[in-house]
């Protein structure tokens, strides 16, 4: 309760302080529509504060996740957006302060009478308005054009040791579906139509398929298993796939809906790798594909154990991982195994928020981590982190498209 009444007092504050501006600018208007905008303003406050509550003492997990998706986006988009519009508001007050100080103890005669307090502008109160819509814009926009965006990244990668029979393969890579989040079924299956179009010679899926449940990704089945090629389509768990967010009612649904997520790969026809490997073999030459349970950096769950994935691949030329999390990379792969020549990750999403403009490129996950995007290289091992095809929690993108990667490799 103490949570929660500090919480709802911190946001009417700052309504209540964005409201001044709103005031300002509507003091023009006919009775009827000034009323009119100063309730639609309180609007989105009512349903913030029913949406709390709600979350509070009620079961978010009874509406689904695309309820709980938008109530946060909604929330944070509108309160962080009001987050530019305080900062200017703030500022004028600062300097609205300073000049009636110096109004008061000044001898000489003003405009104002001593100790009056100035008014804010009408053109600070817009430009604290217009400084709101602009952040609230771009979600929008990202939300709407960002969020089904496809990309097709084209990386080529040299290896000495890759056998002749190899040499040219293209792998199809994707990671972070998040079916839980998916608001338009057409672009998703657009977006598997893209990959096909490019003929991969085999496909990785580096991990989290939904966000929390197994049920979420029941009516995408029939679009993901449209994902095909020669050598197979291989994937790994995330660490959203085990239901580690969400409360279950007992330890036993909570294993239940593990068990149903591997189900949906074996629907879809993916070769789940549960800390196994594969071959794949073309005349007498032989490649691994090491796929591993969801190994964390942090505070994220290891359930991976590579030691168990990587036995009895010494036959294989080269040796390509799967895991989730590029933060393994460092961790353990490099330094234990160093005849893995590849590791495929993703996890990141890029944080769905950055620039890339040509070799430049940043986001705020870059703070996060060490490896986020793109392809990395550290003597003769790589590592290649891939953007996401979904989304969680914002359900958009700004800047960072979902990615659909097409990994080419090539005889050094």
């Amino acid at each position: 309760m103490l949570t929660f009444s500090i919480l709802i007092i911190v946001l009417l504050l700052v309504d209540y302080y964005v409201f001044q501006a709103v005031v300002q600018v509507s003091k023009n208007l006919s009775e009827g529509w000034k009323l009119s905008v100063r309730l639609l303003f309180w609007l989105p406050t009512l349903l913030t504060i029913l949406i709390i509550l709600f979350w509070t003492f009620g079961n978010p997990y009874s509406l689904g996740p695309q309820f709980r998706n938008w109530a946060i986006t909604g929330i944070v988009g509108v309160y962080f957006s009001k987050f530019f519009a305080v900062l200017v508001l703030f500022i004028d007050d600062i300097q609205r302060g300073i000049r009636w100080m110096l109004q008061s103890f000044s001898k000489e005669e003003s405009t104002t009478t001593q100790g009056e307090v100035l008014t804010r502008s009408e053109f600070l109160s817009k430009t604290a308005l217009i400084a709101a819509a602009i952040p609230f814009g771009t979600m929008a926009y990202g939300i709407i054009s960002g969020a089904h965006d496809y990309r097709i990244k084209r990386v080529t990668l040299r290896l000495p040791n890759l056998p002749q029979s190899f040499d040219g393969i293209k792998i199809g890579h994707i990671s972070d579906i998040h079916s839980g989040s998916f608001f338009n079924k057409t672009a998703v299956k657009g977006g598997v139509e893209m990959l096909m179009n490019e003929k991969p010679d085999a496909i990785f899926f580096t991990g989290d398929l939904v966000n929390n449940e197994s049920e979420e990704v029941k009516d995408y089945i029939n679009i993901f298993d449209k994902l095909k090629a020669p050598l197979g389509v291989y994937s790994v768990t995330g660490n959203h796939d085990y239901g580690d967010y969400k409360k279950w009612a007992s330890a036993e649904a909570k294993r239940k809906n593990f068990s149903d997520l591997m189900a949906a790969h074996k629907q879809m026809n993916f070769d789940l790798l549960m800390n196994e490997n594969r071959f794949l073999q073309i005349g007498t030459d032989k490649i691994a594909v090491i796929g591993i349970e969801n190994w964390g950096g942090g505070g994220f769950a290891k359930y991976g154990k590579l030691d168990e994935a990587y036995r009895n691949t010494n036959e294989a030329a080269v040796k390509l991982l799967l895991s989730h999390d590029p933060s393994h990379w460092d961790a353990q792969v490099k330094k234990d195994y160093q005849d893995i020549d590849l590791m495929f990750s993703g996890h990141t999403h890029g944080f769905q928020f950055g620039v890339e403009i040509g070799d430049f490129k940043w986001s705020p996950s870059q703070y996060a981590y060490k490896q986020w995007a793109g392809l990395y290289s550290e003597g003769n091992q790589h590592l290649y982190v891939n953007r996401g095809f979904g989304y969680i929690g914002y359900p958009g993108r700004i800047g960072m498209p979902p990615e659909l990667t097409i990994l080419e490799l090539k005889r050094a």
